[in-house]
């Protein structure tokens, strides 16, 4: 028997802001989601089985083969959400002590996802909401599409551990999940005890992150049946420019 999985504390769309300011994170519901961005659940539905077709991770420095994705960046400024020339994923040590210095390539989104109307309008939400909680300016960012599997019988959504991004905002949207245990997603203070704990469970709830304020993670998963993954679209925002090696 499985343990009961916590409930994630929801947060209603026009308090996301205030709950941002107030303590670092909050989490939208499927519902909250499409009432925010706006989007139609349908629109967001399209999207899922481009996750059935994502390339290894080659990078795993854990000798792990249970993560498969693919990588996209964006300059939103204005309301324009501008897609950039495929570039590097890089990281400093200092917030990824797993994979940091390192310059990942990863193959780019499909088109079957980017050329959705629904798509731009989901990156574009976040970059406004980073304005709201900033002031306005260009934002950088980064999309990534994720698989955790349990193919060799544990899968590490976070195998850095707690951490942070080293960006501005930070959006985790689950996509799916099947045939699982685990997977609880934790959030801490990054300057005191404080933490949260719980699961996302439902596809399109959305946990959103003060990157400089909280830490967090994912626990391993464990399969429950055959095929058993967890699926993300991980959003990052920065200020300023892009991660890497000589920014």
């Amino acid at each position: 028997m499985t343990a009961p999985l916590l409930a994630a504390p929801i947060t209603a769309p026009a308090r996301l802001a205030a709950t941002l300011s107030g303590q670092g994170h909050a989490v939208l519901a499927p519902a909250g989601l499409c009432d925010w961005v706006p989007a139609r659940a349908d629109e967001l539905a399209v999207l899922r089985a481009a996750w059935d077709d994502l390339p290894a991770d080659t990078y795993l420095r854990d000798g792990g083969r249970y993560r498969r994705r693919r990588h996209a960046s964006y300059v939103i400024d204005g309301g324009e959400v501008r897609a950039v020339a495929p570039r590097a994923h890089w990281q400093p040590l200092e917030y990824n002590a797993l994979h940091g210095g390192l310059e990942r390539w990863f193959e780019p989104i499909e088109a079957r996802v980017v050329e959705q109307a629904v798509w731009p309008r989901l990156l574009g939400a976040f970059a406004r909401l980073c304005s709201e909680l900033n002031g306005e300016q260009p934002w950088f960012v980064e999309a990534h599409q994720f698989r955790i599997d349990t193919t060799d019988g544990i899968g590490r959504p976070t195998p850095e551990g707690a951490h942070r991004d080293g960006v501005d905002l930070v959006a985790v949207v689950l996509v799916d999940r099947m045939g699982i245990k685990g997977g609880e997603t934790r959030v801490f203070d990054t300057d005191g005890p404080a933490g949260l704990r719980f699961t996302l469970v439902e596809p399109w709830t959305t946990l959103v992150l003060d990157d400089r304020r909280v830490i967090h993670e994912s626990t391993p998963i464990q399969p429950l049946e055959a095929n058993g993954h967890r699926d993300t679209l991980v959003l990052t925002y920065r200020a300023g420019g892009f991660q890497g090696p000589d920014a």
